[in-house]
């Protein structure tokens, strides 16, 4: 894929995707401020937006905060807790919307996820002429994904997107 300055690029992070692969496949965390910067890869930011489940923890408060100095938009979700203690959190709608709302502003759409839920989502956006890139952990990214993005960033590729 081609990239220059001049693309206006939207990068939309599943905050809990990643923290998870990056739990599960080096005990470590994301360096999401590293992980911006390789996504834009020096063309011009519209908008960056991390997508978070609240819990109300101090420790969550501060990563949040964190975040926003990074330059993210944060966006938030409750937790949901069900009868008999089933847990469910996601923002695959919330983005899927957002895309689309961004996709005749921005040239590219970088999706910091590796769920393959979104197999439709770069489908039509690319049937409306954004590119869409996948910036994920290869190990837990759907292959599907990774097949029909334009271009993919490999988190796997380099320690500086982990941290301890």
């Amino acid at each position: 894929m081609i990239k220059n300055r001049a693309q206006r690029v939207a990068v939309l992070v599943d905050v809990a995707n990643l923290y998870h692969s990056a739990k599960n496949l080096y005990n470590s965390r994301v360096e999401f401020k590293e992980t911006l910067k390789h996504s834009v890869d020096n063309r011009h930011l519209t908008r960056a937006i991390a997508y978070v489940i609240k819990s109300e923890t101090e420790e969550e408060t501060q990563f949040f905060e964190a975040l926003y100095q990074q330059g993210f938009e944060v966006k938030m979700k409750d937790l949901q807790i069900f009868a008999g203690g089933v847990k469910k959190a996601d923002w695959d709608v919330g983005i899927t919307v957002d895309a689309i709302k961004l996709s005749d502003k921005v040239d590219s759409i970088v999706l910091v996820t590796g769920d393959g839920d979104y197999v439709p989502l770069v489908g039509y956006l690319q049937s409306k002429g954004c590119l869409v890139e996948v910036t994920a952990f290869h190990q837990t990214a759907s292959s599907k994904l990774l097949e029909v993005a334009d271009n993919f960033l490999d988190l796997s590729s380099s320690k500086r997107f982990l941290r301890k």
